[in-house]
């Protein structure tokens, strides 16, 4: 008889997600749907999104730009969105001239303008290049919300709201993180759907977030 396949570490890493997107049901769906019909009342009317992780959490980032520059799912008008790791000769000329901790902070300075959103990914929460940027973005009017691992950790406790994903795993958190890219995108897809109201209500108008997040809620189901 032969040996299974699968090794008991594959099993606690796929319980280690089922538990952790258990919680974000129940915990972050709402957020989520928050964040997309926000976007979908800045980036329409000229608004940008700027986006920065390190190493996988940069490709989460350039991921959801590249989603909303092309398109997630529908035909739809192309929208702002910058992955700032991607700029590869910023990045190294930057890193050279004033060290690392300050790639992302000195972009966000350059391209961000009050009223855009400056979204952070970040499995510890922990790295100085992005709590950089978050201080720069806040000191610059920039909306800042960060998705990390669990809390505390400073980049949560910098931005003005953050998906925190409860779990040890580093892999678990990335891949949580995924599933909030693609809730983000198709919150903002359904929002721009409809006529959506200025992004200074939004807060006080939360009813078209909370439609969204229960039709996410049930495609998780």
């Amino acid at each position: 008889m032969s040996e299974p396949l699968a090794t008991e570490a594959a099993h606690r890493h796929c319980r280690s997600l089922q538990d952790a997107l258990g919680r974000f049901r129940r915990e972050g769906i709402d957020q989520v749907a928050r964040w997309g019909h926000h976007l979908a009342a800045v980036l329409p009317v000229g608004g940008r999104l700027l986006a920065a992780g390190n190493g996988g959490s940069a490709a989460q980032a350039q991921h959801l730009t590249a989603e909303l520059v092309g398109r997630y799912r529908d035909e739809r008008p192309a929208h702002s969105a910058i992955a700032l790791h991607a700029e590869t000769s910023s990045i190294t000329a930057i890193g050279n001239d004033y060290g690392f901790e300050h790639v992302y902070a000195r972009q966000v300075a350059a391209h961000g303008r009050p009223g855009d959103v400056l979204l952070l990914l970040s499995t510890s929460g922990r790295s100085a290049n992005l709590t950089g940027a978050a201080e720069t973005g806040r000191a610059a009017g920039l909306l800042v919300w960060a998705m990390t691992g669990p809390r505390p950790n400073p980049l949560a406790d910098l931005a003005d709201d953050a998906l925190c994903i409860d779990t040890d795993s580093a892999a678990t958190v990335q891949e949580a993180h995924l599933v909030a890219v693609h809730l983000l995108c198709e919150s903002f897809d359904e929002a721009t759907a409809a006529p959506v109201p200025p992004a200074k209500t939004l807060r006080h108008a939360p009813g078209a977030a909370a439609t969204q997040a229960a039709a996410a809620r049930r495609r998780l189901s």
